[in-house]
Formats: structure tokens, sequence, C-alpha cells
């Protein structure tokens, strides 16, 4: 099993020619890392191979992070390796969890050749697994960036029922340099 190629890059196109000791070898890369990647420069690659009876292909990633998250799209039914590349060439690897967990299938239909049925699939299968804040969709991602964990009155109306979401809302109108206490009795109020 190849788990990491270090070499020469010596050709790029939609794939790059690696040259290991003398041997090249031809892997798929990402567009994002197609464009990091530079002729003639030494690099390394972490390493997916995929063998059938009648293919041996090589998919190359720059990180070990985006190769895990390549791995757990292959884990999908129906998703191979060119899907699972072509979705991760809608953007970076953090931006693709964010995708997942909030459910967003319009981003994640952006790849190429992934329908809705294919991306509502990978959102049901990895929503929970890849380590992203998940939401209902994508909206609740935006309110639970912005959120401050150590705010006591937050902490107050969610343990009183609220949802993150719906507490930092009705903070958010409410005057910060208030008592935190005057600020969860005002919060109840509205």
């Amino acid at each position: 099993m190849i788990s990491t190629l270090r070499g020469i890059i010596t050709e790029k196109s939609n794939d790059v020619i690696i040259e290991c000791n003398g041997v090249g070898y031809g892997v798929y890369v990402t567009l994002s890392d197609l464009g990091l990647l530079t002729l003639n420069q030494e690099s390394k690659i972490y390493i997916y191979e995929n063998i059938k009876e009648d293919t041996h292909d090589l998919f190359g990633f720059l990180s070990q992070d985006t190769k895990s998250l390549f791995e757990q799209l292959l884990s999908v039914k129906n998703v191979g390796p060119k899907s699972a590349l072509a979705i991760l060439d809608i953007g970076p690897a953090n931006d693709v969890r964010l995708a997942i967990a909030g459910g967003d299938v319009k981003k994640l239909q952006t790849a190429k050749g992934v329908g809705k049925r294919a991306a509502e699939q990978i959102i049901v299968e990895l929503r929970d697994k890849v380590g992203a804040p998940v939401g209902d969709n994508a909206e609740n991602l935006v309110y639970r960036s912005g959120i401050n964990q150590n705010d006591e009155a937050l902490q107050a109306l969610v343990s009183l029922g609220y949802t993150e979401a719906d507490a930092h809302n009705t903070l958010q109108n409410i005057d910060s340099s208030l008592s935190t206490e005057d600020r969860i009795k005002q919060a109840l109020k509205g």
C-alpha cells in the first residue's frame, strides 16, 4: 500500500505526475492542491489507492485532513473516488464539512456529477461524523459562529430550554453592560 509519495512534480494537467526515484506516478489531485503544486519542485503527497479489476488509480492530497474527509466521502453509498474529489473541489475541506453538517444540499450539488439525491445521502450519512457544528440548515451555522460560550446569561437561557441560536438572538437586543441577572430578566420578558 502506498501512503505517501515524495518526489519532483514533473507534469501538471488535470492530474500531476510525481517522479520518485525514476518512477513517475500519475496522481489525481483537487483543484486547490493542483494550484499549490509547483513544477520541478519536490512535494509530499498523501495517497489514497483505488484498486479495481481494471484500474489502479492514485488520489493525492497535500494534507492528511483533506485525505481523511475524502475517505469519509467514500464511505457513503454510491460515492466513488472521482465524485468525492469533485466534492472537495467546491472549496476548502472545512467549507465542505460545514456544508455537510449544515445540510447545505445546494452547495454540495455544485460539485460536478453530484445530484440532489447524492447530496442528501452524503448529508444523512456524514452530518454527525465530519467534525463540524451540526445544524438544521446553513443559517444555523452563522448563528453558532458568533455565540459567546462564556456568556452566563446565554448559558442560563439554554438551561431554561432555549436553543443556543434563540438565546443568542434574544440577548443580542439587550444591553450587554447590564448585570447577568438583569439581562436574563429582560430576555424572559421579551
